[in-house]
Formats: structure tokens, C-alpha cells, sequence
């Protein structure tokens, strides 16, 4: 079976065709969070200190960690990154014990999480275009880490699945060229948006089916890609995630929180009960307030889809007796959080183990 082995300074986690689903949280990453870019900018990392504390509270069992700030004083990404992308790793392992996924298009930025990480981060990403293959498989077998090998090439993303395959068994074989195994390399299929492409779900099952069963590869996607564009997002995702683990995906970078409801949403729904004539209790907090009228919760939460990941590792027997399925709901019950739950244990040891 195979077994990809991510390591901190404390805990190992293996993602594998015989573990349960493995959920890596990506919500440190200021792509498209303008006040995270800016909080990045100033030096300050509260935003950071916080996702990274409530994403393996809701049951992530790895971060992502991206640093992909363009700065309005330097817009030059290579400068600004890799001391950034430095800082950042430092800061999340100093707060949370599960390993890291090191993500980044500039490779100094990706060389500057590798010497900061304790253990055996993942690397994110490699794809099939010649330069990326050049500058990054030399980087996974200095370091000795797996990495993720995205599906495109210089030709972009293709939509014929044929294809994704193709440049995923070309990226396995020039990694074995580096001396890189197939183990240490978690294939991303690539999930287009159903919205866009009436097939994609069904593309994306065979392809994880066809990756595993040929090349002997563990996978993984951006799970949110395959509700983009669409209304309730969340029930799409609810529904890919299960069906993606029936077919053998083994990891998805995703959200796994469920986030707090805004104050402004809060008081505009004040307001609006308010005008309807609705007399409620002056010391009604908001917590009472938002569970009262069906807006979700003030508190960070794992999202409706780590229950259907737990529910899924239930159903395909990847959480023998229901025990993390037992212990993730008993959680819940008693305030939101959830334990990690993988069989990832603890290992001794500290820094990464070089080639």
C-alpha cells in the first residue's frame, strides 16, 4: 500500500490508500484576502496565529502555508516571499504540532519553508512544465520530502482527463529520474468546476481511480474547486468529498472551519427582527441569537464537510469501530471542537532526514 509520511517536530501523519482521509487546511493564504495581505505587509500575523489554531481544532491534519503576498512597497515576489514564507512557517509551528505543506510558486519562498520546517513538510507544487520539473524536483530530493505534482503542463490545463494523466505519469517518471519514489509524490488531478463543466465530477473519479490503480499514487485536489460559481457550495462540496474518497482520493487541501458569522450579518438581522416586531429577551446574546434564527455560530467550527469526510472514512472502513466518528460528534456536542482523529501517531525526532 501506499504510504506518503509528513512529519513535525513531534507527529507523523501518513496519507495512504489505507488511512483515512487526510484533510490539509489552506486558509493561510492571502490570495484573494485582502486583509490578510495587508496584516502580512504590516507584520502582523494575528490573522495567521488564529486560522492556524482553529484549522486543526475543526480537524485538519496538516497546513498549508502560502505567503503569496504581492507588497505594494516591492512587488517583486522573489524578495518579499521567501523571508515572509520563513517567518510564517516559524510562527505556525511554534502554535500547532501537525506538519506543514510548504506552498509557493517562487522557489526561494519554497526553499526558505523547507530550511525552516521541522520534520518532513509537504511541498506544494511541482507541475509538468520543464522549468517548474528543473527547479523543484531538485529542491524534494535535496530535502528529502513529497511533494505535490499538479497536472499541467506547458499547455496549460487540458480538459481531456486522458491528458491530466499523462502529464502526472510524466512528472512520476522524471522523478524517479531525481530518485524521487512514487510514494512521496501526491498527484492533484486537477477538480474543474461542475458549473463550467457538466463532467467533472465524474472526470475526476476516474482519474483518482486510474492514478492509484496504474501509477500507484496517493491524490489529492482543491475541493472547493468543484462548487465554484454555484449556490449552497456547501452541499455541493458535501457530496464531491465522500464520492472523491469512494474512488480512492486520499487528501484535499480545503477549508475545514466553519466561519464565525460577521457582526454586521448579526446586526442587520437585529434590525430586521426588530421591525417585524419581535420581542426578545434584552440580555440575548449573540451566540443565542444566531443558533435562534438558523445563521450558524459565533464560534469557529469544523464545517459541514468534515462531517461528511468522517462520515465517509466511516463508510469505506478507514475508522474501525466508528471511534473518530463517536469522538468527532461528542465534540461537537460540547463546544465545537473536534480531536485530529487520524492514526497518524506521534514520532520522535526533529529535523528532516536529508537524501
Amino acid at each position: 500500500m501506499t504510504r506518503t509520511v509528513l512529519e513535525s517536530q513531534t507527529k507523523t501523519v501518513t496519507i495512504g490508500f489505507d488511512e483515512p482521509f487526510c484533510v490539509i487546511g489552506e486558509r493561510i493564504n492571502p490570495t484573494g484576502r485582502k486583509k490578510l495581505a495587508a496584516e502580512l505587509e504590516a507584520g502582523d500575523f494575528s490573522t495567521v496565529e488564529k486560522d492556524a489554531l482553529a484549522q486543526v481544532a475543526a480537524g485538519a491534519g496538516v497546513l498549508d502555508i502560502n505567503a503569496g503576498v504581492v507588497y505594494n512597497s516591492n512587488p517583486n515576489p522573489n524578495e518579499t516571499e521567501p523571508p515572509l514564507m520563513r517567518s510564517i512557517v516559524e510562527l505556525v509551528q511554534g502554535l500547532v504540532d501537525v506538519p506543514l505543506c510548504i506552498d509557493s510558486s517562487v522557489p526561494g519562498a519554497l526553499e526558505a519553508g523547507l530550511e525552516a520546517a521541522n520534520g518532513r513538510p509537504l511541498l506544494n507544487s511541482v507541475t509538468g512544465e520543464e522549468e517548474r520539473l528543473e527547479l523543484v524536483l531538485p529542491l524534494v530530493k535535496k530535502y528529502n520530502v513529497p511533494v505535490v505534482a499538479i497536472s499541467n503542463d506547458d499547455t496549460g490545463i487540458s480538459e481531456d482527463p486522458d491528458v491530466r494523466f499523462a502529464v502526472a505519469k510524466k512528472i512520476v517518471e522524471r522523478a524517479a529520474d531525481f530518485g524521487v519514489p512514487a510514494h512521496d509524490i501526491v498527484v492533484d488531478p486537477l477538480v474543474m468546476p461542475i458549473g463550467a463543466m457538466a463532467t467533472a465530477g465524474q472526470q475526476v473519479f476516474a482519474l483518482v481511480r486510474r492514478l492509484r490503480e496504474e501509477l500507484g499514487v496517493n491524490t489529492t485536489c482543491g475541493a472547493s474547486n468543484i462548487s465554484f460559481g454555484l449556490p449552497n457550495r456547501h452541499g455541493v462540496n458535501n457530496a464531491f468529498l465522500p464520492m472523491a474518497i469512494g474512488a480512492g482520493m486520499t487528501s484535499a487541501i480545503m477549508n475545514p472551519v466553519a466561519l464565525p458569522v460577521a457582526q454586521s450579518k448579526i446586526a442587520a438581522k437585529r434590525e430586521e427582527v426588530a421591525a417585524a416586531g419581535v420581542i426578545l429577551p434584552e440580555d440575548m446574546d449573540d451566540e443565542t441569537f444566531v443558533t435562534l434564527f438558523g445563521l450558524g455560530s459565533t464560534r469557529s467550527k469544523p464545517g459541514s464537510e468534515m462531517a461528511a469526510i468522517r462520515a465517509a472514512n466511516l463508510l469505506v472502513n478507514q475508522d474501525p469501530h466508528g471511534g473518530a466518528w463517536i469522538a468527532f460528534n461528542k465534540a461537537l456536542e460540547a463546544g465545537g471542537e473536534t480531536a485530529a482523529g487520524g492514526r497518524g501517531g506521534r514520532r520522535g525526532g526533529g529535523r528532516r532526514r536529508r537524501a
